[in-house]
């Protein structure tokens, strides 16, 4: 059907730029080379308009393909958007539960502590060296179990001039 109008559409402009009593396509400021040249292609495109449509294929519109698809868009966005974090909120849980008295943690300001005494939704993480600073601490602001490295980094070896 859309092939069917294209062919009309080319046919109505060709005919207003065809010369009608030698049928040859004309444009005025163009040289007769030109013109030579799009006569020929003209005529190829009326045998090609002239020839029948292709016929549609068997089997209709291929609306599984679509389904298909759609089920693959949301198969990927339950995996992005629900069971990843579901996955890292488990690995939490099961890092927090793990969690004994005496353990050295981090919690999300970045701060070291100990774990001195642990509540129901809480711990209490000892902050410091001199052992007096307790503060309470949610269980979901507890990163993981780390000890702080305290040491400072070696120092590089300085390059002389009387080494080169």
């Amino acid at each position: 059907m859309i092939e069917g109008l294209f062919s009309n559409i080319a046919r109505g402009v060709f005919a207003l730029f065809t010369d009608t009593e030698s049928g040859i396509l004309t444009r005025p400021g163009v040289d007769p080379a030109t013109q030579a040249t799009d006569a020929v292609v003209g005529a190829a495109y009326e045998v090609a308009a002239a020839a029948p449509p292709a016929a549609p294929l068997e089997g209709g519109n291929p609306v599984w393909i679509m389904v298909v698809y759609a089920a693959l868009f949301i198969v990927a966005i339950y995996f992005m958007m629900f069971r990843g974090p579901r996955r890292r909120e488990k690995k939490a849980k099961e890092m927090q539960a793990s969690i004994r008295t005496g353990d050295n943690v981090l919690v999300t300001g970045g701060m070291f502590g100990r774990i001195v005494d642990i509540g129901e939704d809480s711990f209490v993480v000892e902050f410091g060296t001199n052992r007096g600073v307790r503060i309470p601490v949610l269980k979901s602001d507890v990163l993981g179990v780390r000890e702080p490295k305290l040491t400072p980094p070696p120092r590089q070896a300085e390059v002389t001039d009387k080494d080169a």
